[in-house]
């Protein structure tokens, strides 16, 4: 863990800080309205552990192989961190089960059969003392469903919200999105916008829109956004082969 690593995130750390803080003014808004979302995708353990020394908490992955065995890592290098770890990936059924041992959160809830997967895996987890408490989970909103990138279509997003938020094991947190790499992001992040206020309105628990990443971070957080994911502006360019 060297000294130039460690001052290199805390530049990013504090620039992206600064990003959010702004938007935030922009918007009329509070700066701790907004979390920010580390996603240390195809980075080491040992640069996660530095941005919890710089008090970052939220940390994201993707991929639930790469996941466990940072996760696993990272838990040795920092024993008494408080942080939680985010799956933002399309998650496999048959991966539940182990996506269940080390997500606080999944942010990618795109169907009911998924659903019903991550419930019987935090069930079996709750059981074997491997969680502490229900899986919170956020319903994934497909902007365009043409890129093949997941999400469930907005007009069916509150009858998925409905059957996550009657289970036990399975708490509804909010909404999440991808804007599409074609067509507007202001559009994009309107209609989550949208739909976020309706899943709101129905379940008051579920307040959570994370949306924007080291992009459109801005634009985003003009549309109600209150967690954001950011990847390249914190660590870089990819730093690890893909697992």
């Amino acid at each position: 863990m060297s000294a130039e690593r460690r001052e290199e995130l805390a530049e990013s750390v504090a620039e992206v800080r600064a990003r959010v803080d702004a938007a935030c003014r922009a918007a009329g808004r509070e700066p701790s309205e907004v979390d920010v979302l580390a996603v240390t995708k195809t980075f080491p353990a040992v640069d996660a552990a530095l941005l919890a020394d710089l008090g970052m908490t939220l940390f994201a992955e993707n991929r639930e192989q790469e996941a466990r065995a940072k996760v696993a890592e990272f838990t040795q290098l920092r024993p008494d961190s408080a942080a939680r770890w985010h799956m933002v990936g399309q998650v496999q059924r048959n991966k539940a089960r182990s996506v269940a041992r080390w997500a606080s959160v999944v942010e990618s809830v795109d169907s009911p059969r998924l659903a019903e997967a991550l419930r019987r895996a935090s069930a079996s987890a709750l059981d074997a003392g491997e969680r502490r408490e229900p899986l919170d989970v956020l319903v994934q909103v497909g902007l365009d469903e043409r890129e093949g990138r997941g999400g469930c279509p907005p007009e069916d997003v509150p009858e998925l919200a409905d059957t996550v938020a009657a289970t036990e094991e399975l708490r509804l947190r909010g909404v999440m999105a991808v804007a599409p790499l074609r067509g507007d992001a202001e559009v994009a992040f309107a209609t989550l916008s949208t739909i976020a206020h309706r899943v709101r309105r129905d379940h008051p628990e579920a307040g959570v829109v994370s949306a924007g990443m080291s992009g459109d971070l801005e634009r985003a957080i003009a549309h109600g956004s209150t967690r954001v994911r950011v990847g390249t502006a914190l660590l870089g360019g990819r730093r690890l082969t893909s697992l």
